[in-house]
């Protein structure tokens, strides 16, 4: 059997993940963060990277899943636009072209932003999506884009049709999070928090042509949260303006692109007040939660289409 192996190293999570072009498995670890803080330096991330790489690996071999490797992939940069570039991916590319190089076998490259998309459709049993137009958001500590995705070869092309003008939704959420005392990131602890809020407090975020602003929210979080607001509610509050700004965005992209299905990914993605108001509204569909935050398993789907592709 003929498998690929793929690295993503991004500013929150180390992962290796192969594919053998229908099953496939990703070993991942969140970079440690200092207690209080809301991520890493590039210079910290590309160390912990270098450092947590042959650990995943190893991981994987355990499992017996590095026999056959054909092609060898990575994520190189953040977007696939001019311009797009993170050091942080320098750890995943390198160890990609060496280990290519030692197995003598072909070296791909896709964007972070590619692998999320892919990852999110194959993981909702909808790989059928990569092989026509369909509206996508990129939701993730530090992207919030409203995309139009093409496909492109074995590949897709994505541009931003939408989005925030200022922080992402993933900033938003954590930002509550530090007000609220909890570890970075805070995804998973104020998805928890929400389901126990007692108040629906909410504020309309102004969404025009699809953009949209949350450095306001931001404001009223931090404001609410010192006033003694319950985490709960604060933590609700700061989902449920993430979720309408998301949705009503996404109608507006919906009456401007009719037809076209909208598939949600990043870690934002996976939580659940966002997924039950975008599956209810917009018929969006949604990676498995495991593969809606950074992980390099759509990197090595693209990588397997790529290779099949370069057999003929």
């Amino acid at each position: 059997m003929s498998r690929v192996i793929a690295f993503d190293t991004s500013n929150y999570t180390t992962s290796v993940a192969v594919f053998d072009g229908e099953q496939g498995e990703n070993a991942g670890r969140l970079l440690d963060v200092p207690e209080g803080a809301l991520g890493l330096r590039q210079s910290d991330a590309l160390f912990s990277h270098v450092k947590r790489l042959p650990e995943l690996t190893a991981r994987l071999r355990g499992e017996g899943l590095l026999d056959g490797i054909a092609a060898v992939g990575a994520s190189a940069t953040p977007r696939e636009v001019e311009g797009s570039y993170m050091p942080c991916f320098l750890a995943g590319v390198s160890q990609a072209k060496v280990l290519a190089d030692a197995l003598g076998v072909p070296c791909y490259f896709c964007s972070h932003q590619q692998g999320h998309l892919a990852a999110a459709a194959w993981s909702a049993g909808r790989m059928d999506l990569l092989e026509a137009p369909f509206l996508a958001w990129h939701l993730s500590g530090g992207t919030t884009e409203l995309l139009k995705v093409c496909p492109d070869g074995v590949n897709v092309r994505a541009s931003a049709i939408g989005g925030t003008s200022d922080i992402s939704a993933g900033q938003l959420i954590d930002r509550t999070g530090q007000a609220l005392g909890l570890a970075f990131p805070a995804g998973k602890e104020l998805d928890r928090l929400a389901q126990n809020a007692d108040k629906e407090l909410s504020f309309p975020v102004k969404v025009k042509e699809m953009v949209f602003s949350l450095s306001g929210m931001e404001n009223k979080v931090r404001q609410m949260a010192a006033g003694g607001e319950r985490p709960e509610n604060v933590a609700a509050f700061a989902l449920r303006c993430v979720a309408h700004a998301v949705e009503t965005a996404t109608l507006q992209a919906m009456e401007r692109e009719p037809g076209l299905p909208v598939l949600c990914s990043g870690g934002v993605a996976s939580n659940s007040m966002l997924r039950q108001v975008m599956s209810r509204r917009c018929g969006a569909v949604f990676a498995q939660p495991r593969y809606s935050t950074d992980n390099a398993m759509g990197t090595a789907i693209l990588t397997y289409r790529q290779w099949r592709e370069d057999q003929g």
